[in-house]
């Protein structure tokens, strides 16, 4: 009998967990931005200047964005995992992609926040 150390156990665990959190986030953000859409009387670019005014609209944004970018990560990693076999093509598929994505989170807080 041999004695095999599995290691890895529950990796994916973590990653089916972040996605699933991740996406309830977004989804409630998609739902109070349509409930503002619908409900808002004025839905002007004035209103939502003055909506994105709010320090709390900004969190929520920035919270929303981050889980968005944190999704993306998760679910394009596991498709070059799996789909790409050569390892330096992979890893700079990786690279790539958290590039982009960091790129994309400084973006976020420039729109988001004004700085």
């Amino acid at each position: 009998m041999v004695n095999r150390q599995l290691t890895g156990a529950h990796y994916g665990l973590k990653d089916w967990l972040v996605q699933r959190i991740t996406a309830v986030i977004m989804l409630v953000y998609t739902v109070g931005v349509v409930a503002f859409l619908v409900l808002a009387q004025d839905a002007s670019f004035a209103a939502w200047q003055q909506l994105f005014a709010c320090t709390w609209v900004k969190v929520l944004t920035t919270i929303s964005l981050f889980a968005l970018l944190w999704h993306a990560w998760v679910g394009v990693r596991d498709i070059w995992m799996d789909y790409l076999q050569h390892v330096g093509l992979r890893l700079t598929m990786h690279v790539l992609t958290l590039l982009w994505l960091a790129g994309s989170l400084v973006y976020m807080i420039k729109v988001v926040w004004g700085a």
